[in-house]
């Protein structure tokens, strides 16, 4: 019986995947639920298992842009799982061995004098004036290869010396679909970016006093996210506009704040959304990064964890940025950037002290929001993250991190 393995939907509105990788070849015998290929959509990349265990034979190459419900392999229900080393695979070994001296003459009968060039080469050569007799070829039995030739072209640079190869390789859906939106976002709103300086040291004290309790007790470290998180929570209370989005002629403002974090994975950056951030708390929010982070580092994270979102928070500084301009998370209307924690002298009670300072930056929609509500938005941010005892833990840190 011959199975036909379809493309399933990886979400609402995804009407094509391109396959990224095959994780197996044509023939080989897979297993239920084994991965056989990566695909791309325009959201996320996906890994497809086998719907039943089999020989397989694929239909599409890698590269190729299909249809979600169109067929991408065969399983042939009734092949047989080879046993230990199959035969399929030694076969060609023998094959290739017995005649393996017999060829070689023949072979070399047939190879390029030294100093002849390939095609590609020729071209180049002739285009710029160049006898091959003056050329070294690198390729078998000194044949000139393209790559020589484009060595050999005079430059008006010094010569380096070393390799000048290059590698054209096709973007995958998703990252293109993320260029795409990145130009529309420079392209179709009006942003802006404001700044400001955070003093961590409230934060590094309390980090200090209770992050061994709080490890211990909850098994998640006291990160910097859970506090920016309710800062941001906090703000986006205060400032709803920065919690709104455009739709046409109408301004959709949230009741509830679904909080963006941008985290890197092996496939580049994804944005998965921590739901109604309102409602948790300290250990909420941490136990929450490090599950969407685990999955989005294995290639687990599903296209409906990186849906919606209504504000969007970059940590930059794990990489040692110092500033930057984040770019918005489309269609939200705000985007907050973090940045390295660098000792600086600053002024505290008109006397120099080294402190822990930290940038940060809110790009925001000018269409949707003002400067006045951007400015107060980030100062609100602000002073909740240096006085995070008061302001985000009601003066009784034991209880709002649940020691």
């Amino acid at each position: 019986m011959i199975l036909e393995m379809k493309v399933p939907s990886p979400g609402e509105s995804i009407t094509e995947v391109e396959i990224a990788t095959w994780l197996v070849q044509d023939g080989d015998y897979v297993e239920k639920d084994q991965p056989i290929a990566e695909v791309d959509s325009d959201k996320a990349t996906l890994e497809l298992p086998a719907e039943e265990s089999g020989i397989i034979t694929l239909k599409a190459e890698e590269g190729d842009a299909v249809a979600v419900g169109a067929v991408v392999c065969l399983i042939d229900l009734d092949g047989e799982k080879p046993e230990g080393n199959s035969t399929k695979k030694e076969e060609p070994k023998v094959v290739s061995e017995a005649p393996k001296d017999e060829s070689k003459p023949e072979e070399k009968k047939e190879t390029y004098a030294s100093g002849t060039a390939s095609p590609a080469a020729k071209k180049i050569l002739a285009e710029k004036n160049i006898d091959p007799s003056e050329i070294k070829g690198t390729g078998k039995d000194g044949r000139i290869t393209k790559d020589d030739a484009v060595k050999a072209v005079p430059s008006m640079g010094t010569p380096a010396g070393g390799s000048r190869s290059s590698e054209r390789k096709k973007l995958s859906m998703l990252r293109r679909k993320v260029a795409e939106r990145l130009v529309s976002v420079k392209n179709e709103t009006a942003m802006l970016t404001t700044f400001n300086e955070v003093d961590m040291k409230p934060i590094f004290d309390l980090r200090s006093e209770f992050k061994e309790d709080f490890k211990e007790k909850h098994g998640v470290s006291l990160g910097f996210m859970s506090f920016f998180t309710l800062a941001v929570v906090r703000a986006l209370k205060m400032y709803p506009d920065v919690n709104s989005m455009i739709d046409g002629d109408y301004k959709i403002t949230h009741n509830f704040q679904d909080i963006s974090i941008a985290v890197s994975g092996p496939k580049g950056l994804m944005v998965p959304v921590i739901r109604n951030a309102e409602n948790l708390s300290f250990r909420g929010i941490e136990n929450e990064v490090k599950r969407l982070a685990i999955r989005a580092r294995d290639g687990q994270i599903t296209v409906d964890e990186m849906t919606g979102g209504t504000f969007t928070i970059t940590n930059g500084g794990v990489f040692g940025s110092m500033l930057s301009t984040p770019i918005i998370n489309p269609p939200q209307s705000g985007i907050l950037g973090m940045h390295n924690i660098i000792e600086r002298p600053v002024a505290v009670n008109s006397e120099v002290a080294i402190r822990p300072m930290m940038y940060v930056a809110l790009s925001y929609d000018h269409r949707i929001i003002d400067g006045k509500e951007s400015v107060g938005f980030l100062v609100a941010v602000k002073e909740a993250l240096e006085n995070p005892v008061e302001i985000l833990m009601d003066n009784n840190p034991k209880k709002a991190l649940e020691l």
